[in-house]
């Protein structure tokens, strides 16, 4: 049987009392996320597919775990499920990860040519593509995806979407930049080479107004939003329109990307470079 099918028959069991046997199958799963053979969401085409059974499969590791005592990095120790413990890295697998509180649950994918600046946060079922680059105190939540060469700045939040489980997770496609103390909530969809401004915060049913084309962007029914390839998008506001004269939090298209913008969401190649020994 596929580990798919053994993760979905466990999961459905709905059993309260698991054996070794069952942690040994949680072992294997979480090995395959480590080593991005599965994740929690994938694109085809030009379409992002949830993957719910990968979902189920890090339920799972919360439903079987006991709380115990870990070891941290050789520092003091942490109190978690003895399922979910932290990754541990080697230095073949070219990540740069910089000393300073930095914690990365095991169970997410890092491809090589990845930076993680302290202290930041990645949680399980995790996917960060290569280089991509993590500042300091930037959240990646459990299954956000994280494609290729991506900026996320520091204070960056990235929310996680666990359940339900059929719900799509953050989704941050290659070559976007995502400003400083930005937020990210609910299924947001940032297609390629999007930028989001500093201080913008997206959820999954925020109303973002296209400044360019003059109205709101399409919602599909039940869908979370999802911002267009090359988008600039920056805080606004847009009014209540009872005549009060006050406004309410409106995110907004300001442009689509060009040469000015690349200038000035450039990272120095020297930290976004290939790593070498």
């Amino acid at each position: 049987m596929e580990l798919k099918e053994r993760i979905i028959e466990l999961y459905e069991s709905g059993k309260a009392d698991y054996g070794q046997a069952d942690r040994e199958l949680f072992g294997d799963f979480i090995a395959a996320l480590n080593e991005g053979r599965i994740r929690a969401a994938e694109k085809t085409g030009d379409d992002w597919t949830v993957n719910a059974w990968v979902k189920q499969g890090i339920l799972l590791g919360f439903r079987m775990g006991v709380l115990a005592e870990m070891p941290w990095s050789g520092q003091k120790s942490f109190f978690d499920k003895d399922t979910l413990t932290e990754r541990q890295f080697s230095l073949t697998e070219r990540i740069r990860l910089v000393p300073g509180g930095t914690s990365v649950r095991s169970g997410c994918y890092i491809a090589s040519g990845v930076a993680v600046m302290p202290p930041a946060f990645i949680n399980i079922g995790a996917w960060v593509d290569s280089g991509t680059l993590v500042d300091s105190h930037a959240l990646v939540g459990s299954c956000a995806q994280i494609g290729k060469d991506v900026h996320l700045s520091a204070g960056a939040m990235i929310g996680g979407v666990l359940e339900p489980i059929n719900s799509r997770p953050v989704i941050v496609e290659d070559g976007a930049f995502i400003g400083g103390n930005s937020g990210l909530y609910e299924g947001v969809l940032i297609r390629s080479r999007a930028v989001i401004a500093s201080g913008t915060i997206i959820t999954g049913s925020t109303p973002v107004f296209d400044a360019v084309r003059g109205d709101f962007l399409a919602r599909p029914s039940g869908q979370p939003v999802c911002i267009p390839e090359n988008a600039v998008v920056v805080p606004g506001s847009r009014p209540l329109g009872d005549r009060t004269g006050f406004g309410i939090y409106c995110p907004v298209i300001i442009k689509y990307r060009d040469a000015k913008t690349d200038l000035s969401v450039i990272l120095e190649q020297d930290l976004r470079g290939e790593l070498k020994g």
